[in-house]
């Protein structure tokens, strides 16, 4: 008898100088919108002065962008494997870069609100095509491995960046001028990215779900509004309501990709633990981090008094450590399962959290300086960690689609966080604060809805009733950290048993 040939397995292809100039380019829209993020947190109380928003516009004007890109995020993912995810990456800069300097020059909170609700529509087209096409350059696991550390520390150096760059132009232009940050970032793609990136597509892609993409929406949008309206105003059947029609979009949604042949998000891709288990711990990572960037940012200019850029200069040693961790992490990946890994990381970022928790609201510079150092240590190794274990995981045709998926437990992370976490800063902030005699019914208003409407109250006051009034506010803001740091500790916690449980079988 003779045997059968064993055929070889064919070589893997390495990525060479192009690949690597090429994670360079596509790094560009990571960098963009971490700064967006970080910067957007340092200007609240600059636009919060200038436009007077409510408290809830305030929120809404944090909350929009990351909620509109959070739900179209896995229908741009699809539609990026379908007509080819460097074209969507592209038509998606062009789009955020007009928009944003619309958003700069936005004359009321609503025109803000609404201009940060369109650059979620094309940042929704940015971020699954990058992860994707990573996919495509780096098919070697121990290349990609490394670019998502790199891609993912982006993330880690737009923070770092945001704080510096934001805090000059604050000192030295209005508000608007952080936005404009966009467009000297996206031009170089837009020249570079059809020299460098080759267009990758799914070879057999299913037809547009214009229902799925209705239902994903219906999906997010109820949900958050109302977690925030519950977290602001207590139970309220209007609240519950949301939920309740958000839950039940959720539940048709997965019915519906469940009985497609070929469905926008294939729905099986969470029945695999790697997969599932990387998603939960991308989202309770964020939540937790948005959380703290939003008490900090206002803490550090509105009760301590830095200037914006001395603020940036205190967080920038934890945004340093959020991108060492992520590149760290990469070797000590190969030796040690994930979720240890992951596991080992997040109880830094505990500590982090349990600083803030023992030092209450009044808690110096220094203290936060060390804590932002410990949380981004554990945030930027599992962060690296899960976003590979998520493509990894999933089928190459599909990397869209998955990328997508990691990236919306990013931004509805970022969303829980800003709705949950500062919600219940902004609703002890309200229920707290006493505001002394003397100010008008105009001026008491302003002041009871925000920090920075009652630094701007305070500013036109004598200095005696300023004083009285910056005192209680800053006291009346701070009231509720300790109950947040709490929540933080709860939900990095929560992150390492998940990685624990589902990632036990995942091997280094």
């Amino acid at each position: 008898m003779t045997s059968t040939p064993t055929l070889p397995t064919p070589a893997i292809t390495r990525a060479g100088v192009r690949g690597w100039a090429a994670l360079g380019v596509l790094m560009l829209p990571t960098l963009l919108v971490s700064v967006d993020n970080t910067v957007l947190s340092f200007a609240l109380p600059a636009i919060s002065e200038a436009l007077r928003p409510s408290a809830t516009g305030m929120l809404w004007i944090v909350d929009i962008y990351p909620l509109v890109l959070a739900g179209l995020l896995v229908a741009m993912g699809s539609l990026g494997d379908r007509i080819g995810r460097r074209r969507l990456l592209l038509i998606g800069a062009t789009g955020f870069a007009v928009v944003s300097a619309v958003a700069a020059f936005a004359p009321t909170a609503e025109l803000l609100i609404a201009a940060r609700a369109a650059l979620g529509v094309f940042g929704a087209m940015l971020m699954p095509s990058t992860l994707s096409l990573l996919r495509s350059v780096f098919l070697d696991r121990e290349q990609r491995r490394l670019a998502i550390a790199i891609w993912a520390s982006g993330f880690a150096a737009g923070s770092a960046l945001g704080p510096i760059v934001g805090g000059v132009l604050l000192e030295h232009f209005w508000w608007g001028s952080v936005f404009l940050l966009a467009v000297p970032v996206l031009i170089p793609l837009l020249v570079l990215a059809p020299l460098l990136v080759r267009e990758s597509r799914d070879p057999a892609p299913g037809p547009v779900d214009v229902p799925g993409i209705v239902l994903s929406l219906l999906t997010m949008a109820p949900i958050v509004y109302g977690i925030k309206a519950l977290a602001v105003d207590g139970f309220s059947p209007v609240a519950v309501l949301a939920i309740g029609v958000g839950a039940a979009s959720g539940a048709l949604f997965v019915r519906r990709q469940l009985r497609r042949p070929v469905p926008m998000l294939d729905m099986r891709l969470f029945t695999r633990p790697a997969f599932s288990g990387a998603v939960v711990v991308n989202l309770l990572s964020v939540v937790s981090l948005v959380g703290f960037l939003f008490f900090v940012s206002q803490h550090l200019q509105l009760v301590i008094g830095l200037t914006p850029l001395q603020s940036g200069l205190v967080l920038l040693p934890g945004l340093l450590t959020m991108i060492v961790a992520g590149l760290v992490v990469v070797p000590i990946a190969r030796r040690i399962r994930p979720g240890v890994v992951i596991a080992g990381g997040l109880t830094f970022s505990a500590a982090g959290y349990l600083l803030v928790a023992l030092t209450g609201g009044g808690a110096p510079w220094g203290v936060l300086l060390a804590a932002f150092v410990l949380l981004g240590a554990g945030i930027g190794g599992a962060e690296t960690v899960s976003n590979e274990l998520v493509i990894s995981t999933a089928p190459a045709a599909k990397a869209g689609a998955a990328s997508a998926v990691s990236e919306t437990a990013y931004e509805l992370g970022a969303v829980l966080g800003t709705a949950t976490l500062g919600t219940l800063i902004t609703a002890s902030y309200r229920a707290t604060l006493v505001v002394p005699d003397g100010l008008t019914a105009a001026q008491a208003d302003a002041a009871g809805e925000t920090l920075g409407g009652a630094v701007a109250v305070a500013a036109g006051l004598p200095d005696a009733l300023g004083e009285q009034l910056l005192a209680s506010a800053r006291a009346a803001f701070d009231s509720g950290v300790g109950v947040t740091a709490v929540i933080g500790i709860g939900l990095v916690a929560t992150a390492a048993v998940v990685a624990l449980i589902t990632l036990r079988h995942v091997r280094s």
